[in-house]
């Protein structure tokens, strides 16, 4: 199918009539303005699509599992169906090549699948049942029952790194559709079309399995004239958010503010350290180092996982380094996302090369052109790191700074980290063993830790945690990544000497859905 861009939201099934410009999309390698002109939504129609998510939420929310589930493989469908136009209009607004856009459509699909087949199977929203003890003594125990149940509205915004994954109908989106909540979504302005042809995707797809209108809003324009009224919208019970630390703060003020605090789950910033360790480079500096770089430039950096910060004992690591220097030195420059993100690259590249104590690793030698940025590595020692903040902030794109200092200086620098999404060990299994002290450090600060990998990859699946300590989300008791995200839209609600005929069927004695429950403290089904 050949999707027709008209710039303008989607109000539950209807399309928004703004007629305020709320930008155009940008061609990312050239500079060149695309078509069409993207209207903000009207105050008139942000209260409109909240209103309608509030009013389809009772229904939504009441629906079986296998309806829901339904509705999300219908989306994974029609999202699959237009796969073409995602690449071509992608490649234009972001400057991705053609196999990652396939490879991020791949993954929104899959991820829609994958929640799909959770809440069919139904056993996730944690039943438990203590029945009844009339008898008991000195007082009778009353039969309680409880499990996990839907929020209510919720509003997601769009990432600009991820124009599919993380974005319209991405992680925050499936999970929250997942769970029971319609989703209110706030285009993000660097990929409208895209975010366009996504969201025309959902609409279809709610349409031909009979979804409540409200079940899915799309939104355009800016933060303060449509996303910060989304998240003030009393109707609003919770938020999705994958950016910047500026931004996730501000919503994070925005949603504490209100007479009603609620959650917001932003991912916001993390330099992902690596530690390498001696016996990792026995094993041969020169394919750990073209590895590293690898993962380095993958995307132009435009990953959260972007390894950003390395860990490297004195004394050691020469061949690493130098093949590191010749990597870099015939790097090229890649295309950036949007020019604000190359911009801040190249701000925040340019200060780190003037910090005193900084030594240059290598950069790429060739020639940037416009909307390119190129890689860079630096390096510094563990006492200058600690001394200066400015080395200590992520650096968005392909860039990282290597600490070097003796062992027992990287294993105290650990808790000195900010939290972080990832952190990396690279050595020998008796390495490991033998330095549980530096794996509890890392642990204790990030939300994945990787052996002998490099943290690029983010395996979309049941156990996989994409969250940490703040500041790399709000709350690193949660992950945007795998079906555990579905907890972030969910409370547990207790019933308290029902009948059985008024219980939801996930607690009703004769467990008419089959799922795994807690009953009398034990497990089955």
């Amino acid at each position: 199918m050949k999707s027709t861009l008209s710039g303008t939201s989607v109000i539950g099934y209807s399309r928004g009539s703004g007629n305020e410009p709320a930008g155009q999309a940008v061609h990312a390698a050239s500079g060149a303005k695309l078509e069409p002109i993207y209207l903000s939504a009207t105050t008139d129609e942000v209260n409109q699509a909240v209103e309608l998510a509030a009013t389809a939420f009772p229904a939504y929310s009441a629906i079986s599992g296998k309806e829901r589930a339904a509705f999300l493989r219908a989306i994974a469908t029609e999202i699959e169906g237009v796969a073409d136009d995602l690449a071509e209009r992608g490649a234009l607004e972001t400057g991705l090549p053609d196999g990652r856009l396939r490879g991020e459509t791949g993954r929104t699909t899959g991820q829609l699948r994958l929640f799909a087949s959770l809440i069919e199977e139904g056993s996730w929203v944690d039943a438990r049942i203590e029945r009844a003890q009339p008898d008991r003594q000195p007082l009778p125990k009353p039969d309680i029952r409880s499990m996990l149940k839907p929020l209510g509205p919720v509003a997601v915004f769009c990432a600009s790194n991820f124009p599919l994954a993380f974005s319209v109908a991405g992680g925050d989106t499936a999970a929250a559709l997942a769970s029971g909540c319609p989703v209110v979504v706030i285009a993000h302005h660097a990929h409208p079309g895209v975010a366009e042809i996504v969201g025309q995707a959902v609409l279809r797809a709610a349409l031909s399995t009979s979804m409540p209108e409200g079940v899915f809003s799309l939104l355009y324009g800016g933060g303060p004239l449509v996303g910060i009224p989304v998240v003030q919208h009393p109707a609003i019970q919770a938020v999705g958010f994958t950016g910047s630390r500026r931004g996730g703060l501000a919503l994070m003020d925005a949603a504490a503010n209100r007479p009603q605090p609620i959650p917001v789950y932003a991912e916001m910033s993390s330099v992902n350290p690596v530690v390498i360790l001696p016996g990792a480079l026995e094993r041969g500096e020169a394919a750990l180092a073209e590895a590293f770089f690898n993962s380095l430039t993958l995307g132009v950096g435009q990953f959260c996982t972007n390894p950003g910060l390395v860990f490297l004992p004195d004394g050691c690591g020469l061949v690493f380094l130098e093949r590191l220097k010749e990597l870099l030195g015939t790097s090229m420059p890649g295309t950036m996302l949007h020019d604000g993100i190359r911009e801040a690259y190249v701000d925040s590249v340019n200060a780190v090369a003037k910090t005193v104590g900084v030594e240059t690793v290598g950069r790429s030698a060739a020639p940037g052109a416009a909307g390119q940025a190129a890689a860079a590595v630096f390096s510094v020692s563990v006492r200058r790191f600690l001394e200066e903040d400015l080395l200590q902030d992520e650096i968005f794109g392909p860039a990282a700074i290597i600490v070097r200092g003796t062992l027992g200086e990287i294993e105290a620098t650990i808790p000195e980290l900010e939290g972080q999404l990832t952190a990396t060990i690279h050595g020998t299994d008796e390495e490991l063993a033998a330095n549980a002290p530096l794996v509890a450090a890392l642990a204790a600060k990030a939300g994945r830790v990787i052996f002998n990998a490099f943290p690029t990859g983010v395996e979309v699946c049941h156990s996989m945690v994409h969250g940490g300590p703040y500041p790399s989300t709000s709350d690193g008791r949660s992950t945007s990544v795998g079906t555990m995200s579905i907890l972030r839209f969910v409370r547990a609600v207790c019933y308290q000497g029902f009948p059985d005929a008024c219980l939801a069927p996930e607690l009703q004695d004769a467990n008419p859905l089959g799922i795994w429950r807690m009953v009398d403290g034990e497990r089955g089904s």
